[in-house]
């Protein structure tokens, strides 16, 4: 090996042993800087004064040099004196007075308090960091039949990549060939893979666990699910909660009210109260330190912070502060209902076949007709009859499409109607199965007629059914006092059965869009904060007017770029977790804040009757500050 690449070599070490410090360096500084204040305590015991001096000078400099440039650049850059300022003021008049152990005790408490607060800041990027790392760099291009490594960021709509077992997937698309298992944990927290076949969706970061499949790209790099959940979690921890921006326009003025009842301490009680100058000027460097607001600044984003982080491990994405403050709030949701209370896609509910007939063989025939078209009804008895029949479909001898009735078909012979009741008899289908239509209808089902030869010889009933989670998520939510109400563009009929499956308090039909937004308007007026929860364009408006927009992770871009909170997995339970973090975020708020002016005001009164030291308020001002951090870590467990 030559010299250079010695060298080269020991740099990438270098380099990379310094991003590993890196994180840790403020904790580094503020342990270094309470070694030399164990020093400087020695020396200054032993009566070696000087070198004590310049111990703690060096305490002073290695513990305060990031929070004093903080300080110094914030207060360049907003013209405003801050928290930070004032520490700085406060120990350097303590070491002035000939504290200089308590003025580098105070400095080695911000160093491990702010060390604290970045830990925060930290492991709330770390969920991007990790998200992000997941991500691959490279794709195997299917060009002309050949293979072909090529960067992620190269792909094009409509390229096919091969994704081989192990792989993980470098950008949504479908599957058009092959089957295997999917683990979706990065993008929708399930632990269990998901199995997928042809027509699939398949999104980037997640593992092809079993078979190798070909993907055809549908998005490009920039505009994936995984992208826009990095984007997301990133502007949620940019957007500051109003608590934590009213924190900061009060921390100005503070600082300023403090300074000055800070000048007046010097002057007035020595000739108001007859106190000595250097009793002044003791008790003004004492109310300098346990005066500053620093356990408030500190109470509401690193709890906010932490509230955010814990969201995007569970699936639940929050774009802000303030949309989390808002959800602990929430007295009324208004929820749509396809494909958020209900799957989105029909499903059989039962096949009733004229007596004589077999079902399974008239099922198979039926579903070898419909198999010829894409209406979702035709597709979703083409699935049910795939689960029930063994045998394959086939193609008929002949096929019609009538658009608006149905499908007319012939089979050996057979000529089959298969569509809505006009398009068979109305007056057969009242009389077929004992006037079983209508019940079924009425229970919000769709109906399909099979007729054979003229004559009525089966009816299927499809409907969009309710989620199995939807009612455990609609009690979660009662038991939590919020009003619910289901929107829907579905006839009245329908909407009733859907409600009362569901089990929402109140329901509106044939709604659109516009129809929508008025709703949210009237429910904003009866309740104080009020949530919508869809998932497609046409509810993109009412998410924008809500005070909480919540989108479901399988919805459109509109809804996902709209709404203010996505859940991942479609898991509308998780909205009720939402809600519970929210509370226990703004719970811990509030323990903050009180507590933090609770031990000022404590600290203040003391000092004034001269019954507090300056290390026993530098230990219950910078204490507190800890202890409010400690308090809004608690939040990143589950």
């Amino acid at each position: 090996m030559s010299s250079d690449a010695k060298v080269l070599t020991k740099k990438e070490q270098n380099s990379s042993l310094l991003e590993k410090i890196k994180p840790h360096l403020e904790l580094i500084a503020a342990s270094l800087s309470g070694v030399f204040i164990a020093l400087g305590w020695i020396f200054d015991k032993y009566g070696f004064g000087t070198d004590s001096i310049i111990v703690y000078l060096l305490a002073f400099v290695i513990g305060g040099f990031a929070k004093a440039k903080e300080g110094i650049e914030a207060t360049y850059e907003n013209k405003e004196l801050n928290v930070e300022m004032l520490m700085i003021f406060a120990a350097v008049g303590s070491a002035i007075i000939g504290y200089w152990t308590e003025g580098a005790i105070l400095i080695f408490i911000f160093a491990v308090s702010g060390a604290l607060e970045t830990y925060t800041m930290n492991k709330s990027h770390k969920e991007i960091s990790s998200l992000m790392e997941l991500q691959p760099e490279e794709a195997l291009l299917i060009s002309n039949g050949y293979e072909k490594r090529v960067p992620v960021s190269e792909l094009r709509v409509g390229d096919h990549i091969l994704i081989k077992p192990g792989e993980r997937v470098p950008s949504d698309g479908m599957i058009i060939k092959g089957q295997t298992n999917i683990d979706e944990a990065a993008i929708t927290g399930e632990s269990m893979p998901v199995s997928k076949g042809e027509q699939a969706d398949v999104f980037a970061g997640t593992v092809n666990m079993t078979g190798s499949i070909t993907v055809q790209v549908t998005k490009e790099s920039s505009d994936t699910l995984f992208r826009k959940i990095i984007q997301l979690v990133q502007s949620a921890q940019s957007e500051k909660s109003p608590s934590q921006l009213f924190i900061e326009r009060f921390e100005g003025t503070y600082v300023k009210v403090v300074l000055l009842v800070v000048v007046a301490m010097f002057f007035l009680p020595h000739f108001l109260l007859g106190w000595s100058w250097h009793e002044s000027f003791y008790r003004a460097m004492i109310l300098l330190v346990v005066a500053s607001p620093c356990a408030l600044v500190a109470s509401i984003m690193p709890a906010s912070l932490s509230a955010i982080s814990n969201g995007a491990r569970h699936g639940i994405l929050v774009k802000g502060g303030v949309h989390l403050e808002n959800l602990g709030h929430l007295e009324a949701i208004a929820l749509d209902k396809t494909g958020t209370l209900t799957k989105g896609k029909p499903e059989v509910t039962e096949v009733l076949v004229k007596e004589g007939l077999k079902k399974e063989q008239l099922l198979w025939q039926a579903a070898s007709i419909e198999s010829h078209s894409n209406h979702p009804l035709a597709i979703a008895i083409v699935k049910y009859a795939k689960r029930n029949v063994t045998k394959e479909l086939f193609h008929p001898d002949s096929l019609e499409d009538i658009p608006g009735w149905g499908v007319k078909a012939e089979i050996n012979g057979e000529q089959w109607k298969i569509g809505k009741a006009a398009f068979v008899g109305k007056e057969d289908v009242d009389q077929f199965a004992d006037g079983k239509a209508k019940e079924l209808a009425s229970r919000g089902n769709t109906l399909v007629f099979i007729e054979i030869n003229g004559e009525l010889c089966a009816m299927i009933a499809l409907k969009d059914v309710v989620r199995e989670e939807t009612k455990l998520a609609i009690n979660h939510l009662k038991k939590q006092g919020i009003h619910t109400v289901m929107l829907t563009g579905d006839s009245e009929k329908t909407a009733r059965a859907i409600a009362a499956e569901s089990h929402v308090d109140e329901f509106f039909a044939e709604c659109l869009p516009e129809s929508k937004v008025e709703h949210l308007k009237q429910l904003k007026a009866k309740y104080k904060t009020v949530a919508m929860v869809g998932d497609g364009i046409n509810d993109a408006p009412a998410l924008a007017i809500a005070n909480v927009g919540i989108a479901m992770g399988g919805g459109t871009d509109v809804a996902l770029e709209t709404a203010d909170i996505v859940l991942m997995k479609n898991d509308l339970p998780r909205i009720a977790d939402a809600i519970n973090l929210s509370q226990r975020m703004n719970k811990i708020i509030k323990q903050n804040v009180i507590f933090s002016i609770s031990v000022i005001m404590l600290l203040i009164s003391s000092n004034f009757f001269q019954m507090l030291d300056l290390p026993f308020g530098v230990i219950g001002h910078e204490g507190s500050t800890i202890l409010v951090i400690l308090n809004s870590l608690r939040l990143l467990k589950s």
